[in-house]
């Protein structure tokens, strides 16, 4: 009788034990899968996630009792009336999870593709619609971020079309102008093609040490012109043409002060259309650098004076 009730226990017991082993395998699995694969980090305002949540809080069985998964379609999605696997962008926007790793694509139109690299590109005349655009361009990279460098590139004729026509005021290229100077953030200015009247300004405007110039474009400083009076009293003509006066002698002085030459000097260049290429810019202090492939090279070449004395034979004496 004893014999026979220990066979039982003995069972009993070893199928305990093997139970044990096997659940303390699994967990031990367990712990090293936790260990190895990290959790990443949950949106607490994911809709996918909340309506996952209330769904298992719910009906815990629709969870459990899953029928074999078609590997065409994602799991759970089934439990939805509406599908939605994001939240709405301004969620996306505020979360951290997606914020982090979504994908960044680029802008529809060619403009907001450059302004995502910090480009501000005048490449027409100054007439308000463009200005309205170059000064709302400006004031968000600053909002964006006030210490990264903003690059301006300039392909303009400034206030006048290229035959001379004048097609914008000149307060159009003054408001581009105080924009840049409100700015907190470096500006490199860069001139491709034609930098023309207030487009000249522009280019000299920026700061001092990154106004570059390409090889071949040109700059153009002149007096402004009288816009088209058509049927104006002679009233009106003098008032308008004594405002034009007004903006030549503002535009003097502010090319005076970005150049470095003096008030005379640049009144008197501007009596007539002054053309400069990329070196006569340089020289004016219209700009400081001529752009062009491969300087860096070729300066990285350049011996220092040292070493062009010690290869001519000059001895330096040092001083007693």
């Amino acid at each position: 009788m004893a014999s026979s009730l220990q066979i039982p226990i003995c069972i009993t017991t070893c199928s305990s034990s093997r139970k044990s082993q096997t659940f303390s395998t699994s967990c031990s699995l367990n712990a090293r899968a936790k260990a190895k694969i990290p959790i990443p980090r949950i949106n607490p305002r994911d809709p996918f996630l909340s309506r996952l949540a209330s769904v298992a809080v719910n009906s815990p069985e629709t969870l459990l009792n899953r029928p074999s998964n078609n590997s065409d379609s994602l799991p759970y999605l089934d439990i939805f009336d509406e599908p939605k696997l994001m939240a709405t962008p301004a969620q996306v926007e505020r979360s951290v999870s997606y914020n982090e790793h979504r994908p960044k694509k680029p802008p529809p139109d060619l403009p907001s593709l450059l302004l995502h690299g910090r480009i501000v590109y005048i490449g027409m005349p100054l007439v308000p619609a463009v200005t309205e655009l170059i000064v709302a361009e400006l004031m968000y990279l600053q909002w964006m971020d006030p210490k990264q460098p903003i690059y301006i590139y300039i392909n303009s004729t400034g206030t006048t079309r290229d035959d001379g026509e004048t097609v914008g005021m000149e307060s159009e290229g003054f408001a581009i102008y105080d924009a840049m100077m409100q700015l907190k953030n470096e500006i490199h200015t860069v001139a491709v093609g034609a930098a023309i009247g207030q487009a000249c300004l522009l280019l000299a405007a920026g700061t001092k040490g990154n106004r570059f110039m390409m090889p071949h474009a040109k700059a153009m400083i002149q007096q402004p012109r009288v816009p088209s009076s058509g049927l104006m009293p002679a009233s009106d003509v003098l008032i308008r043409a004594k405002e034009v006066i007004t903006n030549r002698d503002t535009l003097v002085k502010l090319l005076s002060k970005h150049t470095g030459n003096s008030v005379e000097a640049v009144s008197n260049l501007m009596k007539r259309p002054y053309y400069m290429d990329s070196t006569t810019a340089k020289e004016f202090g219209v700009i400081d650098k001529v752009l062009w492939r491969g300087q860096e090279k070729i300066m990285a070449d350049v011996a220092s004076p040292e070493d062009w004395d010690k290869n001519a034979g000059v001895k330096v004496v040092d001083e007693l």
